[in-house]
C-alpha cells in the first residue's frame, strides 16, 4: 500500500483535532490502495491542544505528535512535520474540519499524475467575507509578483511530492513560505475543485497583522519585485516633478498673476517624503532578513515528539 502523511498544524484546536483526525481514519478505512501516517503539530503550547495529542498517540501508533516550544505560526507548522514525514506523498490541512478528509484522495491521486503541489480550490468558501477578500487580494498579488502559478488558486488544503518534499528538507529560512519556494524550483503545479465545509467551532485566528506577516514572507522571501517597483514608482514620480517644474516655470514667466504658491510643493513634498519611507522601509526588510538568515535563525523548534521513537527524523 502507498502510505500519505497528512500534517495538521494544531493552534487552540484542542475541541475540534480529535474529530478532524476520526474523520481521516474513517475515510482512510474506507479504501484499499493507501495506508496513512498522520502527523499533528501543536503550534500553541499554551493550552490543553497537546494533551489531546499525545491521547490520540498513545491510541493510535500511525499518529505523531510534535509540540513546538512558541507559536511560530502555520507555515513553520508545516515545516516541522516535514522531517518526519514516511509517505510517498505529503499532504496538508487545517485543524477546523473545513476541509473534506476524503479530498485526500483526489490531491494524492493528482500528484501521481506528476504534480509537484495540488491544491483544493473551494469554489465558494465558508469563510467571513474580511478573510475572502484578503485571500483574493493575496492571490492576486501574489500572482503579479511571480511566487504563485499563473491560473491556479492556491489554499491551505494541499498535497506535495516526494520531489517536493526532498526540497523542503533542504530549505532552511526563518521565514519560510512553502508555495513561493516550490514556485521557485518547480512549474507542475495543479488544482482540483472541492466543496468547502463550514467551522466545527471557533473562528478564523488569522488577524490582519498575521496577514500582512504571510504577505511579507511571501513577497519579499523569493522576489525583488518590491523594490524594482519602489525603482520604478520613483522614477516616474520624478519624471512627473521635471514636467510640473517645467510648466510651472511657464506660468510664472507668462501668466505670474496666476501663481498659486506654495499648497501644490507641501503636497508633492508629503507624498514625496511617505514614498521614500516606504521605499526605505522596504529596503530594510530585505537587510533584516538577511542578518537573520545568514544568522541561522530556525523556523521552529520542537519541544516534545510522540511516537517518534522508532523513527529519527531525516536530516536535511
Amino acid at each position: 500500500m502507498i502510505t500519505i502523511s497528512v500534517a495538521i498544524p494544531c493552534y487552540k484546536s484542542s475541541d475540534t483535532i480529535e474529530a478532524v483526525v476520526n474523520d481521516i481514519i474513517h475515510s482512510f478505512e474506507q479504501q484499499d490502495r493507501y495506508d496513512y501516517q498522520i502527523i499533528l503539530i501543536n503550534d500553541y503550547p499554551m493550552d490543553d491542544t497537546f494533551s489531546v495529542i499525545k491521547r490520540l498517540c498513545q491510541s493510535n501508533h500511525k499518529i505523531i505528535g510534535l509540540n513546538l516550544s512558541k507559536n511560530f505560526g502555520q507555515t513553520s507548522a508545516k515545516m516541522a512535520a516535514i522531517p518526519y514525514a514516511d509517505g510517498s506523498v505529503m499532504v496538508f490541512m487545517d485543524d477546523d474540519g473545513q476541509h473534506p478528509a476524503n479530498g485526500i484522495f483526489q490531491l494524492a491521486d493528482k500528484i501521481f499524475e506528476g504534480y509537484d503541489i495540488v491544491y483544493a480550490y473551494f469554489k465558494n468558501k465558508k469563510h467571513s467575507l474580511f478573510k475572502r477578500m484578503t485571500s483574493r487580494i493575496h492571490s492576486k498579488l501574489s500572482e503579479i509578483n511571480g511566487i504563485k502559478p499563473k491560473g491556479i488558486h492556491i489554499s491551505s488544503f494541499f498535497a506535495v511530492s516526494r520531489f517536493a518534499m526532498d526540497a523542503f528538507r533542504d530549505y532552511n529560512s526563518p521565514f519560510p513560505s512553502m508555495g513561493a519556494y516550490l514556485n521557485s524550483i518547480s512549474d507542475k503545479a495543479a488544482e482540483i475543485e472541492m466543496p468547502h465545509r463550514e467551522r466545527a467551532s471557533g473562528k478564523s485566528s488569522y488577524t490582519l497583522r498575521k496577514l500582512w506577516k504571510l504577505w511579507l514572507n511571501c513577497y519579499t522571501s523569493f522576489s525583488v519585485t518590491p523594490l524594482r517597483f519602489m525603482m520604478s514608482g520613483g522614477f516616474l514620480i520624478s519624471l512627473v516633478g521635471i514636467i510640473m517644474g517645467i510648466i510651472k516655470l511657464l506660468i510664472k514667466i507668462f501668466t505670474p498673476q496666476i501663481y498659486a504658491g506654495y499648497s501644490a510643493e507641501t503636497v508633492l513634498l508629503l507624498f514625496l517624503g511617505g514614498l521614500i519611507l516606504l521605499a526605505v522601509g522596504f529596503t530594510g526588510e530585505y537587510i533584516g532578513r538577511i542578518y537573520m538568515t545568514l544568522s541561522n535563525m530556525k523556523p521552529y523548534t520542537v519541544r516534545e515528539t510522540v511516537n517518534t521513537e522508532k523513527m529519527r527524523p531525516k536530516e536535511n
